[in-house]
């Protein structure tokens, strides 16, 4: 008989004391029905992975892990951002589990889904994508502009799943070959394919957050955005570099044109044609030397070489022992 997988449900949180009690014990149901239906071993855990939380976040995981053994929890030294709370609940886990499936703390995510994650893996998949089947409960200008920015990552040459954020399920075999990817400014979605192996992906619907408010505003899926374009291609580069022979090519035929109208005499001093393309080109230039600073940037950030996570507290491993010797009895 094959080996039962061991299985890590990977949970980011941060400021979520208002929904974890609820999803705990969601994701902790999802779990024990996958053991009972022997699709994954009774080894397997639900990981917390608490953000630099303010709350009573980390409060709530510790209380959760004395419990019930199948709770267990990190806790990063600050607040690191979503990616890389994921990160650190994945590579924490690689060595400990066959599979791992990462999703967010909210609720939003169909919990259902998992179920197909794993037939899927047992068919011999590496990889599988979560992806939204419809956006049906976004608003008109979420839906678009999330659209939008998949639409614009494939056109920049990112290899990312369309409608996947960061719900999934990668084997051990793939996390050990993502743990060779060094870089700091880091963007899962767009990360993983790159590793390559055997993928599928499972559609659901998203639903309502369950309690508490969205950590991820307008601004902070802007800079997602743009992080997930600068991390992963240089197109944009590339746009500047053709712009530049655009405008030099214009600017040639330009002054053609000027010495050419001087020596006919018909040329007439104009003040405002001569603003108009000075702050043009001046505006253009500033943008071009913006985006430029952005991968210059990201070089500093990668030669100082920073740990990408630091891990400052885990749940008791003693408060786990308690719980398996009380189950046990």
């Amino acid at each position: 008989m094959k080996r039962l997988p061991c299985l890590y449900i990977i949970v980011p949180c941060y400021n979520e004391e208002q929904v974890l009690p609820i999803t705990s014990g969601l994701f902790l149901n999802k779990l024990t029905d996958l053991i009972d239906r022997h699709k994954i071993s009774n080894d397997s855990r639900v990981m917390f992975v608490n953000d630099g939380s303010k709350d009573r976040t980390w409060n709530i995981i510790q209380e959760l892990s004395c419990q019930n053994f199948h709770y267990i929890g990190i806790a990063q030294s600050r607040n690191r951002g979503h990616q890389n709370a994921v990160l650190a609940g994945l590579m924490e886990a690689k060595d400990h589990c066959d599979i791992t499936i990462s999703i967010d703390c909210d609720g939003q995510d169909d919990i259902n889904a998992m179920d197909a994650m794993v037939d899927a893996y047992w068919d011999g998949c590496e990889i599988v994508y979560g992806v939204r089947s419809k956006r049906d409960t976004d608003t008109f200008f979420k839906r678009f502009t999330a659209e939008g920015f998949y639409k614009l990552l494939n056109w920049m040459g990112a290899e990312v799943v369309y409608n996947h954020a960061d719900y999934r399920l990668i084997s051990s075999r793939v996390l050990q070959e993502l743990a060779n990817f060094k870089e700091v400014n880091i963007f899962l979605r767009g990360m993983v394919p790159l590793v390559g192996f055997k993928s599928t992906s499972v559609y659901y619907e998203r639903s309502e957050r369950i309690a508490g408010e969205s950590h991820y505003p307008l601004r902070k899926m802007l800079v997602l955005a743009f992080d997930g374009i600068t991390s992963l291609s240089v197109k944009p580069i590339r746009m500047i570099t053709a712009f530049g022979i655009l405008i030099a090519g214009l600017s040639f035929i330009g002054i053609v044109w000027a010495v050419i109208g001087s020596f006919l005499g018909k040329t007439v001093t104009g003040w405002a044609s001569t603003i108009c393309i000075i702050c043009f080109m001046g505006g253009i230039q500033l943008l071009c030397l913006g985006v430029i600073g952005e991968y210059i940037g990201k070089i500093y950030l990668e030669t100082k070489a920073r740990p990408r996570y630091i891990i400052s507290d885990r749940t008791s491993e003693k408060n786990v022992n308690n719980v398996e010797e009380g189950v046990q009895r």
